[in-house]
């Protein structure tokens, strides 16, 4: 009989702690929702009852300024950056005074899928709530924005959804195809390609796409140091053929101590009228690869040396007919500055380091290639 009775106990004792932690778990939720708003339809039971509880035990303090006195301060926020990250950085940045809170918080509210990435202005004199609710708006006045040496004007279009600017990629290209103010190194007609000036830009959201391509362009004429036009027209180039092919160096050199060596060859090859030969262009002919989710093909096949195009240098001699990305500073220099060589040839060494082994003849040429 006792130990029926002390089975049953332990049973009671159970039920009753069961419907304790039942209550509880819907309890607290509705008592954090009442004051923090209703929680994520993402969130699980576990994590409902766990944020809830901290939000009641701490989360007055969200609406509390850390220094009602504060001054305003700029804050950046880098694609890709998380919560956690971010709520890290407002702590060391004083704006607001703890960081697994306002993470708690943002995971509560949903609001941690959707931090802006830019440039914001806060002060610890706004409450944690108000910081969290700029950092989550689509209203924010500035965003940073990179083009990276080497992209074409698509790549430059395909990093604009995430970018925080309101221009869509379509928008972008259109307007780079035809820009509205033609600096004068551009030629009637051609597009922005290779002038997209790369560089980490700070801008309003409120851009639109001929304003986004007229600043690079702009960029692009003040970067470029006025001794290297001297230099291009000593060598027979206008500007617009320099670029050309600062844009097929860019791509071909990994280590851009190489480049001048690289502006060699090809002037070495111009010279004595040889194709220039080279695979970036090919790429550039032939776009974008689906299956390799990218705009350079690699490797090239057989086939693809023959494609029909003014941008294969295999079948066509002298430069193509533009650029074939956005050159960096250092490709500009090489074109202006090129190294005196005797090379008519280069190729990628063997070792994986992207530098490569320069060659006289084609016959040294072909003893580099790698094994198979």
């Amino acid at each position: 009989m006792k130990k029926r009775s002390c089975l049953s106990l332990v049973l009671i004792t159970i039920s009753l702690l069961a419907l304790l932690f039942l209550a509880l778990g819907t309890a607290v939720p509705v008592a954090a929702g009442s004051s923090f708003g209703a929680p994520d339809p993402a969130l699980n039971p576990w994590q409902r009852f766990n944020y809830g509880l901290v939000l009641l035990s701490r989360g007055s303090a969200l609406a509390v300024p850390l220094d009602p006195d504060g001054t305003e301060q700029l804050f950046v926020i880098e694609a890709g950056e998380d919560a956690l990250t971010t709520s890290s950085r407002l702590v060391a940045q004083g704006l607001i005074a703890d960081a697994r809170t306002f993470r708690i918080y943002l995971a509560w509210t949903g609001m941690d899928s959707y931090i802006q990435t830019g440039t914001f202005r806060l002060s610890p004199a706004l409450s944690a709530e108000e910081i969290a609710a700029i950092l989550t708006s689509a209203s924010l006045t500035e965003v940073k924005f990179t083009v990276l040496a080497g992209w074409r004007m698509e790549e430059v279009a395909a990093a604009l959804p995430t970018s925080g600017l309101d221009i869509s990629p379509d928008a972008f290209l259109t307007a780079a195809a035809s820009p509205v103010d033609l600096p004068a190194f551009l030629p009637l007609g051609a597009s922005a390609e290779g002038f997209l000036f790369p560089d980490a830009y700070t801008l309003p959201r409120s851009t639109h796409a001929d304003q986004l391509v007229s600043l690079l362009l702009q960029t692009f004429a003040s970067r470029l140091p006025p001794e290297y036009t001297v230099a291009y027209s000593t060598r027979g180039l206008t500007v617009y053929q320099a670029v050309i092919l600062a844009s097929i160096i860019e791509r071909e050199a990994v280590d851009h101590n190489e480049m001048p060596l690289i502006a060699s060859v090809f002037f070495n090859r111009l010279a004595v009228d040889m194709p220039l030969q080279t695979d970036p262009t090919v790429q550039y002919a032939l776009g974008f690869n689906a299956l390799q989710s990218s705009w350079w093909t690699t490797p090239l096949s057989t086939a693809d040396l023959q494609v029909t195009s003014p941008y294969n240098t295999y079948l066509f001699r002298g430069l193509p007919p533009g650029p074939i990305a956005n050159p960096s500073l250092d490709a500009l220099a090489a074109v202006a500055y090129p190294a005196e060589s005797p090379y008519y040839y280069f190729q990628a060494r063997c070792d994986g380091s992207g530098t490569h082994n320069f060659t006289e003849t084609y016959e040294q040429h072909q003893q580099n290639n790698c094994p198979r």
